[in-house]
């Protein structure tokens, strides 16, 4: 397995695409319900051995605005999943000094969970160990629109990059420096459009159940490989 070389740079921002929670399910004769269950699970790792690891942003994909397409069960044990973490799991990260931010438009969200998000991100608004973004409802191009709907509300007619930054969901954050896909599939899936312009892709066969701490390290490793241009020689 190789290791992490702390006298080169890690990447400040990891999104991740959570993605075979089912097919893990499905492999094993199980419900698709047992794979989200288990996915619960690998994300207190990942954020755990992220914080270890000094990374200061991580994203994680945890429902998308297509995902609304999906059985109306499958939703709704999703949303009762997500429920659950938020309050019984959440707090174990948050005591760890994990700050917590959404992003997405959570207003689609049952109440109950907006409820519980915003008692959690003001429980951690303070904290400074990791910040941890949950995509929620979330897609890159909705998010897109969001924001030019709101230049163009602020009167905004020649934007900048910058100024498209900011109106942004992670407005203040810098951009992802390694994007990591699990499950082996070759997609962005609508995820950070904009943000991940130059991030690192790597993707992994591993399924998001199995996808462990150490396949964390072994993908920061590649990525301090990997020689970043930007454009330059």
């Amino acid at each position: 397995m190789d290791e992490i070389d702390f006298s080169l740079p890690v990447p400040n921002h990891i999104a991740i695409i959570m993605d075979g929670n089912g097919r893990w399910a499905k492999k094993r004769n199980l419900p698709r319900s047992f794979g989200h269950k288990a996915g619960v699970k690998t994300v207190k790792d990942i954020v755990k051995a992220a914080k270890n690891h000094n990374i200061k942003v991580l994203t994680l994909y945890a429902f998308s605005t297509e995902n609304w397409k999906r059985p109306t069960e499958e939703v709704s044990f999703l949303f009762d999943l997500l429920l659950q973490f938020i309050r019984t799991d959440i707090n174990e990260l948050l005591d760890e000094g994990i700050k917590l931010r959404t992003l997405g438009d959570i207003s689609k969200l049952p109440q109950n969970i907006q409820n519980e998000i915003a008692k959690a991100c003001k429980k951690s608004e303070q904290n400074k160990a990791l910040e941890l973004n949950i995509a929620l409802n979330y897609g890159s191009r909705q998010e897109l629109l969001y924001a030019f709907k709101k230049m163009m509300e602020a009167g905004i007619e020649t934007p900048t990059e910058e100024i498209v930054s900011s109106f942004l969901y992670t407005s203040g954050q810098m951009d992802p420096d390694l994007l990591i896909r699990t499950s082996g599939e070759f997609r962005i899936s609508n995820f950070l459009l904009w943000q991940i312009a130059y991030a690192e892709l790597y993707v992994t066969d591993k399924q998001w159940p199995d996808f462990t701490k150490e396949d964390l390290t072994a993908a920061i490793a590649d990525f301090q490989k990997r020689q970043r241009r930007f454009g330059g020689l």
